[in-house]
């Protein structure tokens, strides 16, 4: 038997000399809303197939072609969850938190699932962030969402940041719209593409978002949805962009987005970093107020955004913004004389007692020579080196040695904890 050493196509090994990158991004998400007031939710990874259906919608791109779905052994469909949202609304639901007050502020961090073709930062498996305020129906509720992403990413150091906007109405006054589309591009159903010929009779409102290059000038000349809203989502669209003004928030109108899923209603939204060029979306997101009583629940409104993780850390990288890309050991205590059994026993005694007392502490189990205990310490990070010999038990007194400067500091073996956080956060 030949042992397997690829990956899946469209995912990714993150490595422990990388995943400092990672939690500094996820540090950020949970300091960010905490801040806001939003509540971390857990979902599984995979739910009931028949919830993405009544929630995502038959029509749209992920059911039809991107999502993992598989039949257990006991016959119940299931699928490997493509986006959070519904996982959200499901948990919203069948734990009765609708009846805790609301409005209700969640969010989640963690991987989703898509067939997708395989690009950059865009995995079969990724991982994303996203928030969702249930039982808001006004604008603040959309305003305070695109905040929470504008103080994540500046946060993170991005500062180019821009809101894309829509408005696609509400039952009231899509109906129409979807008529005028469905009017605007019959008479050019020759010209479209395959996947828009079919969605002309499922999904007008899909085809603004077609990527392919024959559709451009017809989506381009097709009527735009925020001059076909009725009264009330009209005056919520203008309160939207009346607080994006009052912060400062650049933003632009853009009729033909749409975003890909079926639930969203009125204010649709992408925010844009400036540095990104073409692939300048790094957020996106929008209003849902019909999607929990499509999901068997009440009517209660939701907005809320999504965003992959891995698009940040690209933008990021591209950006030069530094990372930390290891999380690295705070001392490393070598043994001098390994072969000195009171010196070992005392070294690791010093450190399970530095560890109890929250240090990050490692030392040598292999044992190697001084030497190879040094280079070992520089490998892993260790931002202190602390070496105990025979001599140094019998004094009591060591020396704390910085790896990056090379400088030398007199500590104590009883009072080392102390001096170690001294000097961590002296830097």
């Amino acid at each position: 038997m030949s042992l397997v050493t690829h990956r899946p196509r469209g995912t990714i090994d993150v490595l422990p000399s990388e995943i400092g990158r990672w939690h500094h991004v996820e540090h950020a998400v949970r300091e960010v809303c905490h801040r806001f007031g939003f509540g971390e939710i857990r979902t599984p990874h995979f739910e009931h197939a028949e919830l993405f259906v009544r929630t995502t919608g038959e029509t749209t791109d992920i059911l039809e072609k991107e999502t993992y779905t598989f039949t257990d052994r006991g016959g119940r469909d299931l699928t490997l969850r493509p986006e959070g949202t519904p996982g959200v609304v499901r948990a919203f639901l069948e734990n009765g938190l609708h009846n805790e007050g609301l409005p209700a502020k969640f969010y989640y961090l963690g991987p989703m699932f898509r067939y997708d073709r395989p690009q950059a930062a865009r995995y079969r498996q990724h991982t994303q962030f996203g928030v969702e305020t249930f039982g808001a129906s006004g604008p603040e509720a959309d305003f305070e969402v695109m905040m929470v992403a504008f103080a994540l990413l500046r946060n993170l150091g991005l500062g180019d940041l821009g809101v894309q906007l829509n408005s696609i109405g509400c039952p009231e006054c899509r109906p129409a719209f979807r008529q005028l589309l469905v009017e605007h591009f019959t008479s050019r159903s020759d010209e479209l593409c395959s996947d828009c010929r079919r969605r002309l009779s499922r999904n007008p409102l899909r085809l603004l978002d077609c990527k392919e290059e024959a559709c451009q000038p017809h989506k381009n000349a097709a009527p735009a949805s925020y001059e076909h809203l009725c009264l009330a989502c009209d005056d919520h669209f203008a309160a939207v962009q009346a607080q994006l003004r009052r912060a400062g928030i650049a933003y632009q109108l853009d009729a033909k987005l749409v975003r890909g899923l079926d639930y969203y209603t009125r204010t649709v939204f992408e925010i844009v970093y400036g540095g990104l060029g073409a692939q300048s979306t790094v957020c996106g997101g929008g209003r849902y107020d019909g999607l929990i009583e499509a999901a068997g629940g009440p009517a209660v409104a939701g907005v809320g955004f999504g965003m992959g993780i891995e698009r940040i850390l690209l933008t990021l990288e591209g950006e030069g913004v530094k990372l930390p890309v290891r999380d690295t050991t705070e001392l490393f205590i070598a043994a001098a004389g390994a072969d000195n059994p009171d010196v070992r026993s005392r070294v690791w005694d010093l450190v399970f007692a530095l560890r109890a007392d929250g240090l990050s502490v490692e030392t040598d189990i292999l044992n190697r020579s001084l030497r190879q205990q040094m280079r070992y310490a520089d490998r892993r990070g260790a931002r202190l080196v602390a070496v105990i010999g025979p001599d140094e038990l019998e004094s009591g007194q060591l020396k704390l040695k910085v790896m990056s400067t090379g400088q030398e500091t007199a500590a104590t073996i009883d009072q080392l904890s102390g001096q170690v956080r001294g000097l961590l956060s002296a830097g």
